[in-house]
């Protein structure tokens, strides 16, 4: 499907499920107010979700003078990928993981952590930027950024609609008597409707940023053994993520945490490495 009917389907999609909580919480007025602020939404999504997502990590742009190995590395991923080369961001995390955000290839940014610099060598590093370049080839930051930067709006709804409940909002019978039971369901199913979109978007495009990533590093074992290490680390090492943004990283950053798990936006790391093996027999790579 053309990115751009992508954007427009997920944002759409979006947009009524803000309304549809908008009507339920105040009816008329309610929706109105919903319609109001999607439209900001959708706005400051499309221009703006890659300074959002980058400030909600304390994210740094790393200048060549700090780190020309990793700019070189990038550079030439890039060119071989045939779009722009990225900005490069530093989170400070300790769990190791990365991701891309941006428009696409003319306005994109790529971000690793702390945790991550430490963890690969240079070859699994490459795998890793690799695959990240290739979301951003294909224009999988654009619906990925978005997705994240309403996700978190939602999650802020949500929020919201729990600390109402707390002090008494829609307790009010006698002018709404399903305004309690309507909002409580929201607060149970808005998040699980958000995360089924999600799912739909991530779990297909991860497959295919490994194989694409892989053939443009020309590893495909670097990638395989990173994914190895990464999925290990995230296990052992929490960290403090949103999860309307979890689909962004290259693993699950909430891999592990029970539920959570069984709602992944990432395929099984297992089958990503046994067809990245697959790849690299047919390279030449593995005999």
């Amino acid at each position: 499907m053309n990115y751009r009917l992508k954007t427009v389907l997920f944002l759409g999609v979006l947009t009524g499920l803000l309304l549809f909580i908008g009507k339920v919480i105040g009816g008329y007025y309610g929706m109105l107010f919903a319609l109001i602020f999607a439209g900001i939404m959708n706005f400051v999504s499309y221009w703006f979700s890659d300074r959002i997502v980058l400030g909600m990590y304390g994210a740094k742009r790393i200048s060549y003078e700090e780190a020309p190995w990793l700019h070189e590395i990038v550079a030439e991923l890039s060119h071989k990928a045939g779009i722009k080369k990225p900005e490069i961001y530093l989170i400070p995390m300790e769990q190791p993981n990365a991701f891309a955000t941006g428009r696409g290839p003319e306005k994109s940014a790529v971000a690793v952590t702390s945790g991550i610099l430490n963890l690969l060598n240079k070859e699994e590093l490459r795998g890793v930027l690799a695959h990240e370049i290739s979301h951003v080839k294909n224009r999988d930051v654009l619906v990925a950024s978005i997705a994240a930067t309403i996700a978190g709006a939602i999650s802020m709804i949500i929020n919201w609609l729990q600390w109402a409940l707390i002090f008494g909002f829609g307790r009010d019978d006698d002018e709404n008597p399903l305004s309690f039971i309507g909002t409580l369901l929201l607060i149970i199913i808005t998040p699980i409707i958000a995360m089924i979109i999600q799912l739909a978007i991530s779990r297909s495009r991860e497959y295919l940023a490994d194989e694409e990533g892989a053939r443009i590093s020309g590893n495909p074992l670097g990638l395989a053994k990173a994914l190895e290490k990464i999925s290990y680390a995230v296990r052992k090492i929490p960290a403090q993520v949103n999860q309307g943004t979890a689909h962004l990283f290259i693993e699950n950053p909430l891999k592990g945490q029970n539920i959570i798990e069984l709602f992944s936006t990432h395929p099984p790391v297992e089958k990503r490495i046994e067809r990245l093996l697959r790849l690299a027999r047919k390279t030449g790579d593995l005999c």
